[in-house]
């Protein structure tokens, strides 16, 4: 399965389906299952950010719990949508959404769908951009 490397606490807000959207640098014409690969780094200062903390602590995650290098999703990536600068002066997609991505003009912002976190996490080493795992059937 194709899987990608999200910093925490994005991966688990991706888990939680507290966050719909992964914003990237790059484009990707690739559509179908994806499964988000928590990667060994935690942005601690983001953690403290009101909405990425509430969120978190909804489902009992701090930046003391978060689960580090493993798979800990899986999705389908349903499109891929280029950041206009209509949409970054709207505040597109809007609601906590736009708080949980960098939503600057020219990024892209991933729509993620049918996200299942899973019961076990699977642990791995991450990569750059896509990369192969054999998750297995099951482990969800």
């Amino acid at each position: 399965m194709k899987c990608l490397t999200v910093r925490q606490p994005w991966a688990t807000l991706i888990a939680l389906k507290e966050k719909q959207f992964e914003t990237r640098s790059w484009k990707t014409a690739y559509r179908g299952e994806l499964a988000i690969h928590a990667g060994m780094g935690i942005d601690k200062s983001a953690c403290r950010q009101e909405l990425i903390q509430s969120a978190l602590a909804r489902h009992g995650f701090s930046a003391d719990n978060l689960p580090l290098g493993a798979i800990i999703a899986t999705s389908r990536l349903a499109d891929c949508y280029q950041v206009t600068d209509e949409d970054a002066g709207a505040g597109w997609p809007g609601g906590n959404e736009f708080a949980f991505g960098d939503y600057s003009q020219g990024r892209y912002a991933w729509k993620l769908e049918e996200v299942t976190a899973l019961a076990h996490p699977i642990p791995a080493k991450g990569r750059l951009s896509f990369w192969e795992h054999p998750v297995l059937e099951g482990e969800q």
